[in-house]
């Protein structure tokens, strides 16, 4: 029976089956294309082989049992309906083989046109041809025949063959340089048949075999072989990159071939419903007479702006037009499409959502809302914190000083100023080594991968806004200038030249993808619009900028739904201010070690150094004011916010020089016969605080309870600053925080110790002090409900929560191994960044249930690194924590996405 369910599982649907919530299933490509099937647009008729058929393939090795017959069916039935059979001598059916997973992955699967094509259909394609007005006119219908062969055997050769794509590449080069020119267009019928030759020569070295003449089995090959690109190492790198789960896998898209290469009256472009770059509404998109699709996103030839297409087919462009509205009105958003004319006939080969840049999301989501298509809460999911923090980051400071060189295609924003890079493996290298580089390409291919990820822009001299290096860098996030022809780059050189200057690998370049500006040297930067917005110095109701007006618009939607209070890390009251600025309620983490450095070093070491209990005292008794006045301005800063200070948390010996320079420095001084009293007093000190692994060894409320007073004037510092403050006019709310406590009898120590400190301090000054603990050791997570018992706060320090959880030192793995865990599959990404929800996340979710059972008005916040991350604040939403605490820059990223953990859990409440 469970043989007979296999054979008789549905894994092929026609586009007439299909519709766009079917994306899992069908792909986003198919399902798409199902959904314009049945809006009664122009698609080629085809079927979709699904997502479950790939995943069977990969998992065994072979196609599960009945998909050839389903292939076979479909494929019948779209000979039926087009009147033709695949690869028919007389009048040939073609098909495009195209991947087409969940979510998109631009350029990083196979795709094999003009499958069905071999030596004898070759010849009745070109009588198809022959039909065409513009054809049989310009005598081009055996070039457009032989050049659609060459086409199949270059891209089924590289995709499903693996042989080698520069080798056609340098054939072609040769003809075209044997006919003086560098245009393809250039090249005629008899060329294109010598090209074809030449390619099954290639062909046939490489794979021992003759090019395949059977049109079914080169359709068979072709879907194999899109199925296998999934796990291909590009498309690998690009899920890790974007996140995009590894058992999904493709679907397979087998689509009737129409031609924009058929002549004058044929192209194919792409087209945006609103400008992918800025959001801004209009036409947008790119155009390419007498060419295949490939040819646009490829950039081998640079496109004309969609306009043109006006001119050239008005019934086209204007057929067009009303498509394009129809599909954003349906999709309610950006959408992206494909398309092709033949013969003066418009078909519809893809949409999808758009990409787009950081500040398109937010303009559009705006614009959206004003024109009734989605509700605020909407707008809300469609924005994200990674896109604000690329908002924030600052733009070129320009002046008559800097005059740019070139002038490309702003394909995706932001300034970028790096080393000049020819090569995705050079900068890859460089990027390694903490320089920032510009990888600069005539134009970029899925291979350059590795490149664009490590570069901070991408420069290149051919293609548009639908180019690779355009789609990948805005899903990316990356600066990028495309298209700026006048410069000329010569990669084995390992230069480029423009207006007359040569510019050589490892000088620096600087790039605007907004303007398209490219730039020789380092530009300054000014800080961005958005930023100045947060912290207060322009008025979003009073400024002609759309981005901040959107940004304004969100986040105070954002604001109005979440949950989760935002505070910040902050040690300094510059630091609390610009935090505040930027929408911080209260400090999360006020780190008091930050405050034992510099010209107060010499305090500590004399409190190390100490022997007798006087000396200890009279040391502590110096740092008391020093700490007092850090807190006061912080209190003053904060005025009316709460602020949880941190004990002192590092081992002492952090504050004293490194053990082997002190010995050495110390041993050359006895050589010179100097006096070293000091120093040897210091050295013995160091080596007796010695510790293999100092960050499980005296440190936090180990510290606190071995060196007598230390808390205790901690403690004191904090109370009378809040109470200097209040009684100055202000408010206090301090929390002092105990840290790495791992049971519940170290906190009742440190607490009964600061309980009759306190209240000697605050007296009648109505100061209230919440005295707490930080979950930071796997213990403490699990003894939560006991821990519970003393503290009234918990802020979870997920830094060393992670580090001790998993056993791992950060401080030396990230650099160490994590790279190859990460290449692995091992990590998405690294537990350090994003919060391991399995594990580290259930000690939490532990903690965070445990401690409020035994203290039901338990407050519960978190001041990792992880307080900041977008995904990270979703979890701390769902597991019921109070507040995040990140640094300052990232306040308007976590309150943003706490708004969208409400919205996206479906939740409606506001705090």
């Amino acid at each position: 029976m469970a043989a007979q369910e296999t054979v008789d599982h549905k894994y092929v649907y026609d586009f007439s089956e299909g519709n766009k919530d079917l994306k899992e299933l069908l792909g986003g490509k198919g399902a798409n294309l199902a959904e314009m099937t049945n809006l009664g647009l122009p698609v080629p008729p085809g079927f979709t082989i699904t997502t479950e058929a790939c995943q069977a393939y990969l998992a065994t090795g072979r196609e599960p049992d009945g998909l050839a017959g389903q292939i076979e069916a479909h494929l019948e039935s779209l000979e039926r309906a087009m009147g033709k059979r695949l690869g028919d001598p007389q009048d040939p059916l073609l098909v495009s083989v195209r991947s087409g997973a969940k979510f998109s992955m631009p350029g990083m699967m196979e795709t094999v046109l003009n499958v069905g094509l071999n030596d004898q259909s070759v010849e009745g394609l070109a009588r198809q041809a022959s039909g065409s007005a513009g054809q049989a006119a310009s005598g081009g219908a055996d070039r457009f025949a032989w050049d659609s062969y060459r086409r199949l055997i270059q891209m089924f050769g590289k995709t499903v063959c693996e042989v080698p794509g520069e080798e056609f590449e340098h054939a072609l080069d040769e003809i075209k340089s044997a006919r003086g020119t560098d245009n393809d267009l250039d090249l005629d019928a008899d060329d294109l048949r010598g090209l074809v030759d030449a390619y099954k020569k290639i062909f046939l070295k490489h794979t021992g075999r003759e090019f395949p003449q059977q049109p079914r089995e080169q359709l068979d090959l072709a879907i194999r072989a899109v199925f296998e690109s999934w796990n291909a190492e590009r498309a690998v790198l690009y899920r890790r990159q974007e996140r995009i789960p590894a058992d999904l896998g493709t679907a397979v898209n087998v689509v009737t071939m129409v031609f924009g290469n058929l002549g004058p009256d044929s192209g194919t472009g792409v087209a945006f419903t609103r400008d992918p770059a800025s959001g801004a509404q209009g036409i947008y998109g790119d155009y390419l007479a007498n060419a295949q699709g490939e040819d646009v996103v490829a950039g081998i030839r640079n496109t004309v702006p969609l306009q043109e297409l006006e001119q050239l087919d008005k019934s086209s462009y204007d057929e067009l037009l009303g498509i394009m509205a129809r599909l954003e009105e349906h999709y309610r958003d950006l959408c992206d499409i494909e398309f092709t004319i033949e013969r003066g006939k418009l078909w519809m080969l893809q949409t999808r959502v758009g990409k787009r840049t950081a500040a398109a999301a937010f303009v559009i989501a705006g614009q959206l809302v004003d024109e009734g298509l989605i509700d605020l809460d909407e707008a809300l999911h469609r924005v994200n914190g990674a896109q604000l923090a690329q908002l924030m980051f600052p733009r070129f400071q320009l002046d008559h000083e800097f005059a740019p060189v070139a002038t490309g295609i702003g394909a995706s924003p932001g300034a970028a100023s790096g080393t000049v890079v020819f090569t995705s493996a050079r900068a890859v290298e460089l990027a390694a080594e903490g320089r920032s580089v510009i990888l600069v390409r005539r134009e970029t291919n899925p291979d350059d991968l590795n490149g664009m990820i490590a570069a901070k822009g991408i420069l290149t001299s051919r293609g548009g806004k639908t180019s690779h290096a355009a789609v990948v860098a805005r899903g990316m996030g990356k600066t990028c200038v495309s298209g700026a022809d006048a410069i000329e780059v010569n990669v084995p050189a390992k230069r480029f030249t423009v207006a007359g200057q040569t510019v050589d690998e490892g000088d620096v370049v600087s790039i605007d993808g907004t303007t398209g500006k490219v730039y020789l040297g380092e530009v300054p930067v000014m800080p961005s619009e958005v930023v100045q917005y947060f912290e207060g110095s322009l008025d979003p109701e009073h400024i002609d900028n759309p981005l901040v007006r959107a940004v304004h618009r969100i986040m105070t939607h954002a604001d109005g739904k979440r949950r989760l209070a935002v505070r910040t890390n902050a040690d300094t009251g510059a630091d609390a201010a610009r935090a505040r600025r930027f929408g911080a309620e209260g400090i999360g983490l006020c780190r008091t070690e930050h405050m034992f450095l510099g010209d107060r070093r010499e305090l500590v070491e004399r409190l190390i150094l100490a022997r007798a209990p006087g000396e200890r005292e009279a040391a502590l008794a110096a740092l008391l004011p020093l700490q007092r006045a850090d807190f006061e301005e912080i209190f003053r800063e904060m005025d009316g916010l709460p602020v949880t200070v941190r004990l002192i948390d590092p081992p002492l010996h952090e504050f004293l020089p490194p053990l082997e320079q002190l010995a050495v420095n110390v041993a050359v001084a006895q050589e010179r016969g100097e006096d070293v009293a000091k120093e040897e007093a210091l050295l013995a000190a160091v080596r007796r605080m010695h510790e293999e692994n100092p960050m499980l060894g005296l440190r936090g409320v180990r510290l606190g309870l071995v060196i007598p007073g230390l808390f205790a004037m901690q403690v004191r510092a904090i109370a009378e600053a809040a109470v200097s403050c209040t009684r100055g006019g202000g408010a206090a709310k301090p929390e002092i925080m105990v840290p790495l406590v791992g049971a519940v009898q170290e906190l009742e120590t440190v607490r009964a110790e600061a309980e009759k400190i306190i209240a000697e301090v605050v007296g009648d000054s109505g100061v209230e002090v919440l005295i707490g603990t930080m979950i930071e050791v796997p213990r403490a997570a699990l003894t939560a409900g006991q821990i519970a018992e003393a503290a009234e706060f918990f802020s979870f320090g997920t830094n060393d929560l992670t580090q001790m959880g998993w056993g791992f030192s950060r401080d030396d793995v990230e650099g160490a191994f994590f790279w190859r865990y990460l290449e692995l599959g091992i990590f998405g990404i690294s537990p350090f960044e994003s919060i391991d929800r399995d594990g580290v996340g259930r000690l939490i979710r532990i903690a965070a249930e445990e401690g409020r059972a035994a203290r039901p008005g338990l407050k519960l916040g978190i001041c990792g690194e992880h307080g900041g991350d977008p995904d990270s604040v979703h979890f701390f939403h769902e597991v019921g924590l109070d507040y995040v605490s990140c640094s300052p820059f990232r306040v308007p990223v976590a309150r943003l996405e706490a708004g969208r953990a409400v919205v996206e859990s479906g939740g409606s409440d506001s705090r």
